[in-house]
């Protein structure tokens, strides 16, 4: 006789799956697919490898990582002792000091907090594995100045705004701007904008593509003119200048073979923009095309060309001499 269940009690399932649980586990035992090479996951020593390698390529391509990283948010990132303190020295304007923790103090670490603290320039401390990551690993010694974006006005508003204070008796000099074609080295613009503040010049504009900017290397070298004087986008400089010349400024190129010798300018009282071009290559052809004169400088046949910061301050040396007549 099969023995029966006593009433209540439970029966025991045999061990398997039971009828319709066979899909619950599918999604889990799917998996996260093939595993990634060793040199893409970042947690990796070799991640860090095949980073280090690309940037040691980059490096050789380019050349030496500069003092200074611009960043597209956080403005440029001047690194390096040297680099920070002769910043500071020249008032460049800086949003943070980054000091690295427990730094190894020399002289350059303490004048730097020293101008900081008077500045009023906010100190912060961080870890080495910050800075090398604010400053995309170049070398900063423990060092870091954070300098904030320029704040560039309109090149066509900076023009329409000089020209209506000089219609209405506001300013005296007639409106003289400096305006720059394909020139890359920043130091050339701070010398330009020295050179505008010494001869009084309203502005200088730079275009919006292949084209210097205000780094810290232009304001250093300005030597605080770039205060005083106000630098300007164009969004495309022979369109600006054509607006200049559409509002009564009269656009003359420098070029060593103008057609008209500086001394011999006779535009000179009138509201002036001056366009420089690159020592190499000079004025593009456009800008040149759109140029009411193009003016020399004369020297000696055995000098090819002047620099192009050069160049601007003898012509505005010029300019201011025949408006002080």
């Amino acid at each position: 006789m099969a023995n029966k269940p006593r009433p209540g009690a439970v029966r025991k399932s045999k061990k398997g799956p039971t009828t319709g649980t066979g899909g619950h586990g599918r999604k889990a035992l799917e998996g996260k697919g093939p595993t990634p090479k060793a040199e893409d996951r970042p947690y990796h020593k070799a991640y860090r490898s095949k980073q280090l390698a690309e940037r040691s390529a980059a490096k050789q391509q380019g050349g030496q990582r500069p003092a200074a990283r611009r960043g597209k948010s956080a403005g440029e990132m001047v690194t390096g002792r040297n680099s920070v303190v002769e910043a500071l020295r020249a008032e460049v304007p800086a949003k943070a000091l980054h000091v690295a923790v427990r730094i190894e103090m020399d002289d350059r670490v303490k004048e730097s907090l020293k101008i900081a603290a008077e500045r009023g320039i906010p100190v912060l401390e961080s870890h080495k594995s910050e800075l090398d990551r604010m400053t995309d690993e170049a070398v900063h010694q423990g060092l870091v100045l954070q300098i904030p974006p320029y704040e560039y006005q309109d090149a066509l508003e900076l023009a329409e705004e000089t020209m209506a204070k000089f219609k209405k008796g506001y300013i005296n000099n007639a409106p003289l701007f400096v305006a720059l074609d394909g020139i890359t080295d920043p130091r050339n613009l701070g010398a330009i904008i020295r050179s505008a503040s010494a001869f009084s010049g309203h502005g200088v504009v730079v275009p919006e593509r292949r084209s210097v900017g205000m780094t810290a290397s232009a304001w250093k070298t300005s030597a605080g003119a770039a205060v005083r004087v106000p630098v300007a986008k164009a969004n495309n400089l022979t369109n600006t200048l054509k607006a200049f010349q559409q509002l009564g400024i009269f656009v003359l190129g420098l070029d060593g073979e103008g057609d008209v010798s500086l001394p011999d300018l006779s535009l000179a009282t009138e509201p002036v923009c001056l366009v420089v071009g690159s020592e190499g290559k000079g004025l593009s052809r456009l800008v040149r095309e759109n140029c009411d004169q193009i003016v020399s400088i004369p020297i000696d046949s055995a000098m090819e060309s002047l620099n192009a910061s050069m160049a601007v301050g003898i012509s505005l040396y010029e300019i201011s001499r025949q408006r002080a007549r």
